[in-house]
């Protein structure tokens, strides 16, 4: 074990020195990815150097689940390099044509030539995720991190990310949160539109928007502060309590108080697993003033 962990370190010293990997503290070869999911990749990809296949695939499996596109791609080329009991090829091609679809530029060539047969996914996406651990994740999400995250961003979501950061504050809700929410959404794309019409970047159904005076739900800065003064009535409503307020604002207060916490409901425990993935507090920090 002492061999296998000195190795895996000397793996990660080495992953820190390729072209393009961060060398801040807290750095990681995926700054555009949410902080806890860049860290599952780049565990996954270190662990799979040193030939510790499972301790990958659970890395890449987690980070797939939480919607990372990259996650997708490496767990789909992990399943064609290793073999696993009890998956056909389906099960890659699936994985990389999900990754393909979403403008995954590797998974597109992977898949060049590769009949994409039935969907098929892994036996990981099955399992049950269980929100208890990721609430243990520890601290909120430092205000360097966010920095970062908000960055890497291409610039014109990057105005929109950065005007979240500034009128969060004026609501009480900590920005940290709202980017959580705005990233979960819409990918900071002011011009998203939902099947359930649910429009802008905080996806806001016709009824909310006209619940919280919001004229013109594509207009950016409308959009933003109908959907913080929702946040700002959920966090009310559900005392601060994260998942609780992003189970609501997904799939509504209503279904909460119903089942009395986060629904059983497949999209709304991804939904909420996405939130705290990236948020890491299961209580929501209100904003000091002057914040923002």
């Amino acid at each position: 074990m002492f061999a296998f962990l000195l190795k895996l370190r000397v793996v990660l010293c080495a992953l820190a020195l390729l072209p393009g990997a961060a060398h801040a503290e807290g750095g990681s070869l995926f700054p555009d990815e949410a902080p806890v999911i860049a860290r599952l990749l780049d565990d996954g990809i270190a662990a799979e150097a040193v030939g510790f296949a499972a301790g990958a695939e659970a890395r890449y499996c987690w980070a797939a689940r939480l919607g990372s596109v990259e996650g997708q791609y490496r767990l789909g080329k992990f399943y064609l390099a290793h073999r696993r009991p009890g998956l056909g090829p389906t099960v890659a091609t699936t994985l990389l044509s999900f990754a393909a679809q979403r403008g995954h530029l590797e998974a597109q060539k992977l898949l060049a030539g590769r009949a994409p047969g039935r969907i098929d996914t892994p036996a990981c996406f099955e399992q049950v995720l269980d929100l208890a651990v990721i609430k243990t994740l520890g601290r909120v999400i430092s205000r360097q991190e966010v920095q970062r995250y908000v960055a890497a961003l291409p610039a014109a979501r990057r105005a929109h990310a950065q005007m979240v950061q500034r009128l969060a504050p004026r609501f009480g809700v900590d920005p940290r949160f709202a980017l959580a929410i705005v990233r979960n959404e819409s990918g900071f794309d002011p011009k998203a539109l939902s099947p359930k019409n649910a429009m802008g970047l905080m996806q806001l159904i016709p009824e909310t928007a006209a619940r919280f005076k919001v004229a013109d739900a594509f207009n950016p800065e409308q959009n933003i502060r109908g959907g913080l003064a929702y946040l700002r009535w959920l966090l009310d409503k559900f005392d601060g309590d994260i998942a609780r307020t992003a189970a609501a604002y997904n799939a509504g207060e209503g279904v909460v108080m119903r089942y009395d916490g986060v629904p059983p409901y497949p999209e709304t425990r991804e939904y909420v697993a996405r939130v705290l993935v990236f948020y890491r507090a299961s209580q929501h920090v209100t904003p000091g003033r002057g914040e923002g």
